[in-house]
């Protein structure tokens, strides 16, 4: 019969294995849009593997940590932490470090848009969030957030992250 001691260590071990061999979920596509205005907006300060990136409002930031060695990432934005989905922050994180594709060009077509705001006038309905957005730009405009995003989505998709650590409560406030 094993040590309880030794039983302890075991459990962990495996527990540590589980918390590591979770996988996000594939974003919503609308928070590679928040991503690239986030960026264009200049809401991240990114510290080696770590990051800080502030909600559209201004008066929260989300932490970001990452592990190039292991794939693994853990931000702990709402929907993050609620949904399991990877959140815009982790996805602003893994742009900055050049995980993903990131251009200049399209992100600044997402200057200065309300997120927060535009996500809760749709009840936080994505598609309609979407739809809004690109209602604003010329077609020459659409077509080129549509072919960004989509790719980065792939890109986001054959990374297949895990979670680094246990999820982290997001911040209070607006």
């Amino acid at each position: 019969m094993s040590h309880p001691a030794n039983l302890s260590s075991k459990v962990m071990r495996q527990k540590r294995h589980w918390i590591y061999s979770m996988k996000w979920k594939q974003p919503p596509i609308i928070k590679i849009y928040e991503a690239l205005g986030a960026i264009a907006d200049g809401w991240v300060k990114v510290v080696g593997n770590t990051a800080e990136v502030y909600s559209s409002s201004g008066n929260k930031f989300y932490d970001v940590t990452y592990n190039p060695v292991k794939k693994t990432i853990m931000a702990n934005d709402n929907g993050s932490y609620w949904k399991g989905y990877l959140g815009y922050p982790a996805i602003v994180f893994l742009m900055k470090a050049r995980v993903v594709s990131y251009n200049k060009k399209v992100s600044d077509l997402l200057k200065d848009f309300a997120w927060k705001d535009i996500n809760q006038k749709f009840k936080n309905n994505f598609d309609k969030t979407l739809i809004h957005i690109l209602s604003s730009k010329s077609e020459r405009e659409k077509k080129m957030l549509i072919d960004f995003t989509t790719k980065v989505e792939s890109e986001i998709k054959a990374l297949k992250l895990g979670y680094f650590g246990k999820r982290i409560l997001p911040p209070e406030g607006y």
